[in-house]
Formats: structure tokens, C-alpha cells, sequence
């Protein structure tokens, strides 16, 4: 009877449509930002605001379980005074915009400003209430708080660094560094930190709170750094700073700004929408489409996760949150100056859809699958732990359901994601399963276009994407980029290699499902176009072109890498396990075999073509390659990104076979005509890269050389370009000087060693005398001991 009666009140106020055949009657709720006073959500009397909207339809879901709402909304910009909640009891929900273009859900507030002049350039207002905001945009551009060095598109790391940007004598000159944001790259530039400069030492020395952010600490890079929020450095166009003690504004504007008609916002809120419940009572059947999600705070300095033991930490937010979700989706939204990460499904999450999104301008990641760390078995969460052996727990897959699996990431464009925070991606996969990433165009990002933090649980499919224009601010990255450091990973070489000998199965246990890698296009200019580091297992990588930077294999186990083309490069194995089982086949390559550090050579590396004989006879002089061929690929169209090989085509006959170049990217005509596409490379088929043969001398009973490419670099784990390699010890001599093969000595006494030319000077028997120390890169950490 109570449904009932719900039924008929709701048909009263014209919201209950009952389709022919379907039991399930629907409701319509209607949001309007010009709505009346005496708004009851009608078509006639919509809801001035969302908030309302999603009141009503809890009130009418508590009455009426079964019935499907949709919550529509009508052109115009909505202010959030909070974030919106959708919790179990709104499943079945659908929240629709009129389009993205139309309908605008925005976590900022609109000022009201009345400026006054302070200086030639400066003008300053007061808020006329007590509001904090770290955005501000004018006429919905982002202004630049206040910062040096200054802002430039074309600055690099940070759009602007330099290596005095909190140096005393600077600080000197700021009436209060309190509240100040210092941002530095690691030392390795394998990401970012930020600081907030909580006051000043005795010795006039910023002291500084946070580096949260990054799993692998370091010191903050001695010149990619910069730092903002300070009152004296407002001294260029689009500029400002929030006097937050005073509530005071102070403002550069634009050029050709109108200050009396502009229109002015800060951000307030870090989280526009949650979708939320739990495993036990999942929010199910929520579809939120058609909406522009804008201004949200960002959130740098937040509390901060590992990410087990890849190079992460993460902010466990987003604009739009999902947790505890089943068959839900968000479709044709764009979403646009966000502070923060954009898209974050958390936990326990089933068959998410994110699909036809135009993701960009913002602060951190774009879409994010992050499960908890209680689902693995025997986690470690830094570089350098292990969980014993006799401690592991033995069993394969994951111990409990908190986790995202079985979710689509399709036909999205992405692109000028982190603009703030570098340790960032488009797609950011986590303890996670069977995500698949399809037909998305990435670019324009300072790290990898996607990233696989771990092998948990594997299962994933990433294919037909485009993903150009990466690692723009960090360095030993790629394109696609991914980590491995499972249970069997050890950070000790020595001892990993013994434990997947004796025990070959523990590298399957958290990669349970084969992660595929196909009919994707990757360029990355700065780094490899796919790059599978340290552990990565279970890979199956066919189809891809790869413009630039090749392919490179770190340490792990099963992996089939055939029929790739790889332009201008080729293949990068580095530090392989004897056992690996790794197999590279059926490939076009442009030069010689860039190895690292081999223990072996897996089971096939064989059957490639080579574009010159010279990087065929180089690849043949490590033992691999017997059966393969070199000559002429005859691409077809390659000045119109088409790689696909004629009939005559000596690939052909080592078992390459041609792959579509026409579906790489979004699909959607409205955002395809938006995508930028990767730059067309300059072929040259006698490139050679790298220089292949080691320039190796004999130092103290040691085959030194020095460290010369990005490849070995990568491979040693170094932050820099620098060192001398230990390629082999040759009699006792050596263990005095507590080196052991594979090092890389990096200072004697007080002699940083770059290269081996700066051994050759060196007073061996007065360091031994004086008790200098020595200092070696061993397992990717710096290790130092006197001299004996």
C-alpha cells in the first residue's frame, strides 16, 4: 500500500513515467539553477541546485527501492557548497547533463572584487568573506600563483626552475616564507615533492614540512626546483596571491583584462562527486553523463600512500571518487582544471566504465585503479623491504575482494595532466585486475602516458592506444611504464637470483593473469616508448608501433615480446634472470640489441629483421639472432605514420605480420577532432643508436667502463649520468677496495668519479693511507666504506 501511495503522489507531480512491459516505474527529478523558491523537482519546478535533487531522490528511493531515477539537469553552472554523496540507497541512479558543454558541476566559489590599485601593475581587494582558495581563475582561466621563477610554457620542469629558489639570500628578501610551497624534482627526477615552508633556521634556511609524495626518497634536485605562494615574487602578468590572515587578494592582471566585468573564482572543494558503498552493500547502476566537472583544490600536500614497492605514493582522492561500485559508469563528461587527481576508483570496485571523457588541465592523474593493500599477500611497501621467505605467505592471487576488476577505460582523450604533481599518469593501474585501456589518445604529460605499478593481480588489456609526448619533467620512464616487485623481487640481486631458481613458481603468484600489451601506437622522446621495469612478469606485448624509444625489458619473468615494429631503436633487455623464459621474436628493429647487465638470454630472442646488416652482426656476436634477417622493411606510407610493410617485405619472411595503423587513438568524432597526433619521425635506416661495443680500460685488477647511455644508467639505478661501471674483477685486488662486479664506483675520497678518465689520476696508495672512503651504486642504493 505505501508504494503504492508513493506511486500515485509522484504521478500527482508529473515524475513517474511507466513504460510499456517494464514493472520498474521511472522517476525524473529536474535541477535548474534558475529553479523557483518553491521548487519540488518538477519539469515545472526544478531544483535550484543538486544537492536538493539528490535529497529527493534519497527520500523517494527510502519510499520506493525499486524505481529508476534520473536526475536531470538543465544548462548552467552549479557551485557546489559541498560534495555530493551517492551512496547504496541511490543505485540505479542516473545523473544527466544536458552536455558538457551546457552543464557545469564546479567546486569553486564566484568573488565579488572590488580592486583597488597597489603599485604601478598591482591591484589587491578584500574578500568579502572568510574564504581559503589555491586556484584562482579569471574569466575561467587559471592564474598563476605568485611564484619563481616565472611561469613559461616552454620552461621545462616545473614551467620554470632554478637552483635559487629558496637560497637564503632569497629568503631573505620575503616578509613571511611561512605558507610558502616549495616544489623540487627528485634526485633522479624519477618524480616530484612538495614542501611547505613552515618557517626559517638560525641559518637563514627554509624549514621545510612534507615529501610525502614519492616511494623512493631522495634529496630534493639541486636545479629542477620552484617555489610560489610568496607575496614578493607577484611580479608578472597573471599573477597572485591570497592574503589569507588579512583576506586580501593581490593581483597582476592580464593583459587586456577588464577588471570591472571580469568574472572571478577560487576553488574550495577537493571532491565534486563520491560514488560510494562497500563490498557488502555496493552501489550498483550509477550513470552520470553528459556534465563539465570543474575547479577543485589541489591536494599536494595531503596525506600521502605507498604503493607497495613501485615508485609511488598516491592521494587516495579524486573529483570524482568511486568506492565500493558495481556496473557503474561516467560517460561524455569533461573534466577540466581540477587540482588533484581527476577520476580515482578505490577498493572494491566491479565492471567500472569510463568512456568518451575529456580529461585535462589538471593537477595529478587522470583516472586512477588503486585496490588496498590488505588484499595482497605479504606486501612491502619500499624499495628496499622483504617480507622472509619463511614468513611469505604461499598462496597465489589476492587474500580478499578490496580491489578494482573487470573496469573499461575507453575512447577518452587526455591530455596536460600534472601540471602540479610529476608522479602522475593517464591511466594509473594499482593491486588491481583486468582493467582494460582502449582506444585512448594520451599526451602532453611529465611521466608515463600509463603506468602498472605492481604485477597484482594482472589480467589487464591495454590496446588501440595513442600515447605520444611523454616523460616531459621526469626521466627513466616511458610511455607506458610499469613495475613488477612482487613477492619474489628482492632489492638484493645476489639473493633474488638464487630464490626464483630454487623456487621458479613464486613469480607467479600476484601476476596470476597475463597482462597484454597490443595495437597501441607509443613516442617518447625522453625515454623508452614501453618500459617494463624492475620485476615486470607475465607481459604479452604484439602489435605495437613504437615510434622512438623502443622496447626495454628489466628483470622478470615471462614475456613474450613479437611482431612489434620499433623505429629508429629497438630492443632494451636489461639485467635478465637466467630462468626468465622471455621470448622477442618476429620484430622489426632498426639496431643492435642494447643489453645491460645479462644473465641470460631467455628462451628466443630470434626470427627479427634488422633494418642494417651492422646491427644484425652486432646482435649475432652475443649468441642470439641465428635465424634472423637484415634489409629493407618497405613501409608503406611512413610520412603518414602508416608502418605497414609490401608484399616483398623481407619481415615477412621471419613471421612478421601486418597490424591495423588506423585505429590507434580515440574513436569518437567529436574528441578525435580534437587529438593531436605523434610527431612523424625521420627515418634513418642505418642508425646504429648507441654505441654497442663497451669502451672498456683495466684499473686496479678491474674491466671498468664508464657509465655512457640512459640504458646503463637505467640499469644501475642511478640518478644521474655518471660512474664508473665494474664490468668484471679480475684477481683479488679488488675486494680490498670492497667492490664487487656489477658497481658502479661513484667517489674516492673526494673525487666524484663521472666517468673513468677520473680514475686514471688517483693516488690509490695515499686514499688507502689517508682511510678514504669509497662509494659504489649496489642495488640501486648508494653503499660507502673506508678504503683498506
Amino acid at each position: 500500500m505505501k508504494k503504492t501511495i508513493c506511486y500515485c503522489a509522484l504521478l500527482l507531480l508529473g515524475w513517474v513515467s511507466i513504460l510499456s512491459g517494464c514493472e520498474q516505474p521511472s522517476v525524473q527529478i529536474f535541477v535548474d539553477v534558475s529553479g523557483p523558491q518553491d521548487a519540488d523537482g518538477s519539469k515545472e519546478k526544478p531544483f535550484p541546485t543538486l544537492a536538493q535533487a539528490i535529497a529527493r531522490a534519497e527520500q523517494i528511493k527510502s519510499a520506493s527501492t525499486p524505481i529508476a531515477l534520473t536526475i536531470e539537469m538543465e544548462p548552467g553552472e552549479y557551485y557546489l557548497s559541498s560534495p555530493i554523496l551517492i551512496s547504496p540507497l541511490l543505485s540505479g541512479l542516473t545523473l544527466k547533463g544536458k552536455g558538457s558543454d551546457q552543464v557545469v558541476l564546479k567546486g569553486s566559489v564566484p568573488l565579488d572584487l572590488d580592486w583597488k590599485n597597489h603599485g604601478d601593475s598591482i591591484v589587491v581587494a578584500s574578500l568579502n568573506q572568510n574564504i581559503n582558495f589555491d586556484q584562482f581563475l579569471a574569466n575561467g582561466k587559471l592564474q598563476i600563483l605568485a611564484r619563481y621563477p616565472n611561469y613559461s610554457e616552454e620552461g621545462g620542469y616545473w614551467q620554470g626552475h632554478a637552483a635559487d629558489a629558496i637560497s637564503p639570500e632569497r629568503i631573505q628578501t620575503w616578509q613571511h616564507p611561512e605558507g610558502a610551497y616549495f616544489h623540487a624534482m627528485h634526485s633522479g627526477k624519477w618524480g616530484g615533492f612538495h614542501f611547505e615552508i613552515t618557517g626559517v633556521d638560525s641559518t637563514g634556511n627554509a624549514i621545510l614540512a612534507g615529501g610525502q609524495q614519492n616511494n623512493r626518497p631522495s634529496r630534493p634536485h639541486e636545479q629542477y626546483r620552484m617555489v610560489e605562494n610568496v607575496l614578493e615574487e607577484l611580479d608578472s602578468p597573471g599573477e597572485w596571491f591570497l592574503d589569507r590572515d588579512n583576506q586580501k587578494i593581490y593581483y597582476w592582471p592580464e593583459l587586456g583584462l577588464d577588471l570591472a566585468t571580469a568574472k572571478f573564482e577560487g576553488t574550495v572543494l577537493e571532491n565534486l562527486i563520491s560514488i560510494q558503498g562497500d563490498e557488502k552493500e555496493p552501489v550498483r547502476d550509477v550513470v552520470i553523463t553528459g556534465i563539465k566537472f570543474e575547479h577543485t583544490k589541489r591536494t599536494f600536500m595531503n596525506e600521502y600512500e605507498q604503493l607497495l614497492r613501485s615508485d609511488w605514493s598516491i592521494f587516495r582522492g579524486g573529483a570524482l571518487f568511486v568506492a565500493g561500485a558495481e556496473h557503474c559508469s561516467i560517460s561524455d563528461c569533461e573534466f577540466v582544471n581540477l587540482g588533484g587527481n581527476v577520476v580515482f576508483v578505490s577498493g572494491y570496485n566491479r565492471d567500472i566504465t569510463l568512456s568518451q571523457n575529456h580529461i585535462h588541465e589538471s593537477g595529478a592523474s587522470a583516472i586512477c585503479f588503486v585496490g588496498e593493500s590488505s588484499a595482497v599477500r605479504s606486501p612491502a611497501f619500499r624499495y628496499g623491504e622483504f617480507v622472509p621467505v619463511q614468513e611469505m605467505d604461499t598462496l597465489s592471487g589476492p587474500q580478499n575482494d578490496f580491489y578494482p576488476k573487470n573496469c573499461l577505460v575507453e575512447n577518452n582523450l587526455i591530455y596536460r595532466i600534472g601540471r602540479v604533481e610529476k608522479q602522475t599518469a593517464g591511466v594509473e593501474i594499482a593491486m588491481s585486475m583486468n582493467i582494460t585501456v582502449r582506444n585512448n589518445s594520451i599526451y602532453d604529460v611529465p611521466r608515463a602516458g600509463i603506468n602498472i605499478g605492481d604485477g597484482t593481480w594482472g589480467g589487464h588489456v591495454l590496446e588501440y592506444n595513442d600515447v605520444f609526448n611523454t616523460v616531459l619533467e621526469t626521466g627513466d620512464h616511458g610511455s607506458f611504464n610499469s613495475w613488477g616487485r612482487d613477492r619474489f623481487w628482492h632489492p638484493n640481486r645476489q639473493y633474488m637470483d638464487s630464490l626464483t631458481l630454487a623456487h621458479r613458481s613464486i613469480t607467479g603468484w600476484d601476476a596470476i593473469h597475463t597482462t597484454v600489451i597490443r595495437n597501441n601506437r607509443f613516442r617518447c622522446d625522453h625515454g623508452w616508448d614501453i618500459d617494463l621495469d624492475d620485476g615486470s612478469t607475465n607481459y604479452h606485448i604484439y602489435n605495437n608501433l613504437c615510434l622512438n624509444g623502443g622496447i626495454k625489458l628489466r628483470e622478470g619473468f615471462d614475456r613474450v615480446v613479437e611482431n612489434n615494429i620499433m623505429i629508429n631503436n629497438g630492443f632494451h633487455p636489461h639485467v635478465w634472470f637466467a630462468n626468465s623464459k622471455d621470448i622477442f621474436r618476429n620484430n622489426i628493429t632498426m639496431k643492435s640489441h642494447q643489453d645491460v647487465g645479462m644473465r641470460g638470454w631467455g628462451q628466443q630472442v630470434d626470427h627479427n629483421l634488422f633494418t642494417n646488416e651492422d646491427a644484425l652482426q652486432l646482435s649475432l656476436t652475443k649468441g642470439v639472432d641465428s635465424a634472423s634477417v637484415f634489409g629493407d622493411p618497405l613501409f608503406l606510407d611512413p610520412t603518414q605514420l602508416n608502418f605497414e610493410v609490401g608484399d616483398d617485405s623481407p619481415a615477412l619472411k621471419v613471421g612478421f605480420q601486418n597490424f591495423p595503423m588506423d585505429a590507434f587513438g580515440v574513436q569518437i568524432p567529436a574528441l578525435k577532432a580534437l587529438a593531436k597526433t605523434p610527431e612523424v619521425p625521420i627515418i634513418d635506416p642505418e642508425y646504429q643508436g648507441e654505441n654497442t661495443v663497451p669502451n672498456a680500460i683495466i684499473w686496479m685488477g678491474m674491466k671498468l667502463k664508464s657509465i655512457e647511455t640512459m640504458a646503463e644508467q637505467s640499469a644501475a639505478g642511478l640518478h644521474e649520468m655518471q660512474g664508473a661501471w665494474v664490468m668484471k674483477i679480475m684477481d683479488r685486488q679488488p675486494k680490498a677496495l670492497g667492490v664487487r662486479e656489477g658497481d658502479v664506483i661513484l667517489k674516492i675520497g673526494d673525487t666524484k668519479i663521472r666517468s673513468t678518465d677520473d680514475l686514471l689520476g688517483l693516488d690509490m696508495v695515499k686514499m688507502s693511507e689517508t682511510k678514504a672512503e669509497i662509494s659504489v651504486m649496489r642495488n640501486q642504493a648508494i653503499h660507502t666504506q673506508p678504503l683498506k
